[in-house]
């Protein structure tokens, strides 16, 4: 009877381990069949189809007002100026219209953002390929932010800008007003009494941080559709992302 049961063991083990080796076979095979050419195609259709969904998302009319995952607000250095704008009849709806001013130039730069990812998509080398297909889960996004900030922030800071330099309320505009704001703020804190108190100057740049923010929301989105290719089956739409990123589902 024991030595029954030491053979049913024994063969337990064999079978566990031929179905092991089959996968790991199987998966080298997979990996084997990628040629450079593959992951390069493969990695350069994931990097435009969730560019392409990610910009699709938020230049749609509340892509980012309507998400509270992106909507940009003021810095919080402009809680002074809401308070007080607040307290007059309609100040807050004033308020709002600038932040929403503010998202709407964001969603219109949205719609111009695909040839700016297409020119760092194209420039992609077989390390680079490498690098992302095995790397992190959002290896793509990091890819792009880094080749492509610097174009997307010369395309949304001109809007933004536009936005808060449009009158709301007495002729003055947002960005007058968080002019005069930080210059009142910075004497007080400049001055010997403020010193002492440890008042710190303000020297934040509006359309610096409503742009950045703004971008930063871009590439949230972008790192959500890169892990679903990454993760999902069904948002490999097509062949080459199902061959390159079908080598992943086992690890």
């Amino acid at each position: 009877m024991k030595s029954r049961v030491s053979v049913l063991i024994i063969s337990l083990f064999i079978l566990a381990g031929c179905a092991e080796l089959t996968n790991i076979l199987q998966t080298t095979s997979a990996v084997k069949e990628l040629t450079e050419g593959d992951i390069i195609s493969g990695l350069k259709e994931a990097l435009t189809v969730g560019a392409s969904n990610a910009a699709e998302r938020l230049l749609r009319e509340n892509g980012y007002y309507g998400d509270l995952a992106v909507k940009i607000p003021l810095p919080d250095e402009a809680r002074v100026i809401v308070d007080n704008i607040g307290k007059i009849p309609g100040g807050e709806k004033l308020i709002e219209d600038v932040i929403l001013s503010i998202n709407r130039a964001a969603e219109d730069a949205a719609r111009e953002v695909a040839p700016v990812f297409a020119g760092s998509v194209t420039q992609m080398t077989i390390t680079d390929g490498y690098n992302i297909l095995h790397g992190a889960d959002n290896a793509a996004t990091d890819y792009l932010r880094r080749t492509t900030w610097n174009e997307l922030y010369s395309l949304y800071r001109p809007k933004i800008s536009a936005s808060t330099n449009k009158e709301i309320v007495a002729g003055i505009s947002a960005q007058e007003s968080w002019t005069t704001l930080t210059d009142k703020w910075n004497t007080i804190a400049g001055s010997l009494a403020g010193r002492l108190a440890g008042f710190k100057p303000v020297t934040t740049d509006l359309d610096d941080f409503l742009t950045g923010k703004a971008l930063d929301g871009m590439f949230l989105k972008l790192e959500g559709e890169e892990l679903k290719i990454r993760k999902e089956v069904s948002a490999r739409v097509t062949p080459i992302l199902q061959k390159v990123f079908g080598t992943l589902d086992n690890k």
